[in-house]
Formats: structure tokens, C-alpha cells, sequence
């Protein structure tokens, strides 16, 4: 996510540009079986933070290709340099033929072919996407489908119980307002801050993005058009400002994406907005704070509203230079669609499927079988109840707030799409820069709230002249 002005300039300044497949849903098995001979699949991903992960996809997508008789070739690399390595395959005209970003890769529009053909076959097969995966892979205004979002990943509030116990607040923060109440007691009274970053990483990314909703503002409105500069942003700028003063210390400047998961793990954080990865990484190295661990969901704003950014979104590209891999690249994603149960268990339920309504196969699935389970929402709505990965002694249900999170979980660039614009602020984090401006003191809120205007203005109008945001 980083360096992401020179790395857009540097694929424009290389005249790339749009390229559509056109094979129906019905073709895709068609296309398949017309190309005989042993043929090769290459896949560029992230590094699971569940690393239990990858060592199940890597011989699953090893074992598609021996059936399929294709040879399945998986790279993983950090998140920190997936796009600019995508960037530079894009400029070269040769790569992976299958790229899965965590976050929506809009800005990637005029370098990836269509996927609508596979989207409507996954609807087909599987029922209705999540809304905001679609927003996340699909553009409105130009009507392409850049890519093919096959799941997602909550982003709940962690809590210490046992601290908010001590100052009277045993089920957890529920409020924005109860992290100043009650989380500037627990740092005054029994020295644990909250870990909410204010630096330029994913997780203050999201954590301001959830602040702002919960205070009825946003960057844009639903139709594309800027709307930051508003007193409401203002007013969120200053609570933050007050947030941090009162209960959090001035390392959360210094954050990156791993900092709020070893403040907890350390138990040196009452509260963090994260998935349940530091959880789970609390259950394998320090037990007891992962039996302290309990989650809330999305915080409500000054008039009860709340709604989360989803933690990361699985989005798969096939590039343009990819064509002629197109049939097998559809032809797996699909597939992993169909097993996504596996996906589910192996990720520990750190990922959430797209496609709730997805049949569930049957036969020895590689994890207990969930009884009358029918679809994916009935195997995640029993480990939400049950947590098959409860650690021994540990308290039933903790994962209950969770179970209905796409309630309350939407995307980047929400009430609108995840459109390049978006895209590019999230990347270059003209939010995490506004707000620690203010925190820091540099700057009123109003002013360091204009400020950002003027640079998502600037974002805003450069995408609207290359044909991919809508008009004013």
C-alpha cells in the first residue's frame, strides 16, 4: 500500500488500457475443456496472517491442478508489497494470472479483465453476494466487474473483560463515548491504554473510516460526490483528539499493522479494533489473555448509529495479460467458492464467506460435521455459537457478537463503491494523517479537515477525467 501516486503514474505513463473477456457463465466449462495438454496456473497472494492458512490453500490448489491436470504454481508475499509487485507484472505484460488483494483493488480497473461472466455464474451457483463484497468489485459507473470477491473478514472490538469489570463496564464498550468514559478510567486507574492507532497502517485505515460513520459523515456520499468538509468530520476529528489524549499514548503514532495485536498479546491494551486473529494468536502463545479476550461489535456514534469496515476483503484480479489462462483462473475461483468451508476452518474463521447461501458439500470435509448444516450460514452461525477453536475452560459464546457482523460490516468508500478515488486515499492515508494532525497539535481540526478535502478533491478529479468516477 505504499508509494501509491508513483506506482499509478508509473502504469499510466506505460499507456496501459481496458481489456474485456467476453465468455458467458454457460461457456466458462466450455472454454475449459477445449484446451487440451498439461498447462501451468500461477497465483500471487498475501501471507496469511493465519498461517494455518496457506499451508492448507498451497496442497489444495496443488491437488485442483493434478485434477484438473493443470500445474498450480502458489507465490505468497507481505502485504506491504503486493501492489507495487502487481504494478510492476502490469508494466511488464507478464506474471501471475491470478492476483488475490485484501483490499479493493479499483484503482487496477484499466489493467484486468471483466469478471462479470464469473460473477453472475457465482450467483448462479452460490445465491446473492454480500452487497458490500459487490461494491468492493464492481464499478457503478463504468459497469465492469474489475474483479471477483470470494470473502472477507470481521473487524470486531477486542476487549480485556477482567479490566472493564474493574471499572464497572463488564460486557464491554458499546458506545465511542464509553471508550472516553470508560477506557480513560482504566488507563488513569489501572495503567492499560487502548489500542486504537492513529499512523499509517490497514487497521487506522479502518478504525477512522468506522468513526466517521458512526458520526453520519463520510468521504463520499452514495452517488460519488466528495463530502468530507462537513462539521460532523469536524466533530469526529476532535473526539478522536480526545480519545487519544485521555486514553492512549503517543506510540500509536508509530503503529504498524501487527502493533495492536502485540499490545494485547503483551496485555498492555484494554481494547483494540481488530479481527480475531490477535485472538487466536493470543490462544497459541499467552492463554490467559486470550481467555480475557471478548468482542464487541461495531461502536455506535452520537445518534446510536455504527457500522465497521470490513478488516480485509479478498478480491481476485486475472490481468490482462492473462487471457489465455482466463478459463482456468475462473474455473478455480469458482471451485474455491464451492469448498469455502475449508477456507472458513482453516483461516480459524478469520474469513467469512461472500457467498452465504453456498451449498455445503458433502463427504469428510477435514473438520466436524455440523449437523443439518446445509449452507455456509449454517456452518457460520454454528461456530459463531460454538467456537470450535475455544481454548479448554474458556467461556461459551464469546464469538456471538460476531455472528451477524454483515449487519453491521460494510466497504471502503462506504455509502458509496470502492472506486479509485477511494482506493488511492486509503492507500496514501489522507485520513490517518488528518486526524493525527490534530492529535498531535499541528493543526485545528478544522483546518486539518479542509486540508484533507483539498487533497481527496484532487484524487477525486483525477479519476473523474480518466472516465472511471462518475460526474459531479
Amino acid at each position: 500500500m505504499k508509494k501509491y501516486l508513483s506506482r499509478r503514474e508509473f502504469i499510466r505513463n506505460a499507456g496501459i488500457g481496458a481489456a474485456g473477456l467476453a465468455l458467458g457463465p454457460s461457456l466458462l466449462n466450455d472454454a475449459f475443456a477445449q484446451k487440451p495438454g498439461r498447462r501451468t496456473l500461477r497465483i500471487l497472494q498475501w501471507s496469511h496472517f493465519v498461517p494455518r492458512y496457506d499451508k492448507w490453500f498451497d496442497p489444495y490448489a496443488k491437488k485442483w491442478g493434478e485434477e484438473h491436470n493443470v500445474d498450480v504454481i502458489v507465490d505468497h508475499i507481505g502485504l506491504a508489497d503486493l501492489r507495487s509487485t502487481f504494478a510492476s507484472e502490469v508494466v511488464a505484460g507478464k506474471g501471475h494470472d491470478i492476483v488475490e488483494f485484501i483490499d479493493p483493488p479499483s484503482d487496477f480497473e484499466p489493467s484486468v479483465l471483466d469478471l462479470a461472466d464469473i460473477n453472475r455464474e457465482a450467483e448462479k451457483k452460490f445465491g446473492k453476494q454480500a452487497p458490500f463484497a459487490k461494491r468492493s468489485s464492481y464499478n457503478p459507473h463504468t459497469k465492469k466487474y474489475y474483479g471477483f470477491c470470494h470473502g472477507w473478514t470481521i473487524d470486531p472490538g477486542n476487549y480485556r473483560k477482567s479490566l472493564w469489570e474493574k471499572i464497572g463496564k463488564p460486557e464491554g464498550p458499546s458506545t465511542w463515548e464509553d471508550l472516553i468514559t470508560y477506557g480513560s478510567r482504566i488507563k488513569s486507574e489501572l495503567g492499560v491504554q487502548l489500542g486504537i492507532g492513529m499512523s499509517q497502517e490497514l487497521d487506522t485505515n479502518m478504525a477512522e473510516r468506522g468513526l466517521l460513520w458512526s458520526f453520519d459523515t463520510s468521504i463520499q456520499d452514495a452517488n460519488e460526490r466528495l463530502i468530507l468538509d462537513n462539521k460532523r468530520t469536524v466533530d469526529a476529528v476532535k473526539f478522536m483528539t480526545e480519545l487519544y489524549r485521555k486514553s492512549m499514548t503517543p506510540e500509536v503514532f508509530g503503529w504498524t499493522a501487527a502493533s495492536n495485536n502485540q499490545l494485547l498479546i503483551a496485555g498492555r491494551a484494554s481494547y483494540i479494533l481488530n479481527s480475531i486473529s490477535a485472538y487466536r494468536s493470543a490462544q497459541k502463545d499467552v492463554p490467559e489473555i486470550a481467555k480475557d479476550v471478548y468482542f464487541t461489535p461495531a461502536m455506535k456514534g452520537p445518534k446510536g448509529s455504527g457500522l465497521a469496515c470490513e478488516h480485509v476483503i479478498y478480491v481476485s484480479v486475472i490481468p490482462k495479460f492473462a487471457t489465455k489462462n482466463a478459463d482456468l483462473a475462473k474455473r478455480f475461483l469458482l471451485d474455491l467458492c464451492s469448498n469455502y468451508d475449508r477456507a472458513m476452518w482453516e483461516s480459524e474463521l478469520y474469513g467469512s464467506p461472500a457467498f452465504f447461501n453456498t451449498p455445503v458439500r458433502s463427504g469428510d470435509r477435514g473438520y466436524p460435521a455440523v449437523k443439518g448444516a446445509k449452507t455456509l450460514r449454517d456452518i457460520h452461525n454454528a461456530w459463531f455459537t460454538a467456537d470450535p477453536f475455544a481454548l479448554p475452560g474458556e467461556a461459551k459464546g464469546k464469538l456471538l457478537p460476531l455472528k451477524d457482523a454483515e449487519k453491521w460490516s460494510t466497504n471502503v468508500g462506504h455509502p458509496g463503491p470502492a472506486n479509485p478515488a477511494e482506493c488511492e486515499i486509503f492507500s496514501t492515508y489522507v485520513l490517518p494523517n488528518m486526524f493525527a494532525r490534530v492529535a498531535r497539535g499541528q493543526q485545528s481540526a478544522e483546518d486539518s479537515v479542509k486540508q484533507a478535502a483539498a487533497e481527496c478533491g484532487k484524487i477525486f478529479e483525477k479519476w473523474r477525467s480518466q472516465g472511471l468516477i462518475g460526474k459531479k
